[in-house]
């Protein structure tokens, strides 16, 4: 209702840089032990993946390439590449690398969340499946879904449930928040 009467808050791009980083950042902290004991309890391995707690490298950058991937869908041209720039150099200063690196890797983790989800489009599925792959979950499956190389669909789908909780709620902040370089 206030918007309606004042307008939208205004968010200078930088800042939503450091929500997004510290958000996203805080998720994985605190829900990589929850997605770790969804895999270890899951009935449709026949093995308890063996997946260490601190193990969780993959999986933040997983994240973090999908939800720069959604950028270009939520925000208007020009200013998804600022945005996607802000971060990375935030994350670059958060990481200890240098920004053309992890530029680099998160690209190459963006193109592998595009291949494992081919021909869909959709990146809460490509975490699931990427997820899947780059922790070799297959080998822990029943015979049938290890050979084909295939993720068990029952498991996939308890997985898509458990990703959602890591993207970033960009349709939120479109509504609440006027943009502003």
């Amino acid at each position: 209702m206030f918007t309606k009467i004042f307008g939208k808050k205004k968010l200078k791009e930088d800042k939503l840089a450091n929500i997004f980083v510290n958000s996203t950042l805080q998720a994985v902290e605190s829900g990589f032990s929850d997605v770790l004991g969804l895999i270890k309890d899951s009935p449709e391995f026949v093995q308890i993946p063996e997946i260490e707690e601190d193990n969780d490298s993959k999986f933040i950058l997983i994240v973090i390439a999908a939800n720069l991937k959604e950028i270009p869908k939520k925000l208007p041209a020009h200013q998804d590449n600022r945005i996607i720039n802000l971060i990375i150099t935030k994350l670059s200063g958060v990481f200890d690398v240098n920004f053309d690196k992890l530029e680099g890797i998160l690209r190459e983790y963006q193109s592998y969340l595009s291949r494992v989800n081919h021909p869909s489009n959709n990146n809460l599925y490509a975490m699931s499946k990427a997820v899947f792959f780059k922790y070799d979950l297959g080998k822990y499956q029943e015979d049938y879904f290890k050979n084909m190389n295939a993720p068990n669909p029952l498991f996939l789908k308890r997985l898509d449930e458990a990703m959602k909780l890591f993207m970033f709620n960009w349709e939120k902040t479109k509504t609440d928040y006027q943009l502003v370089e």
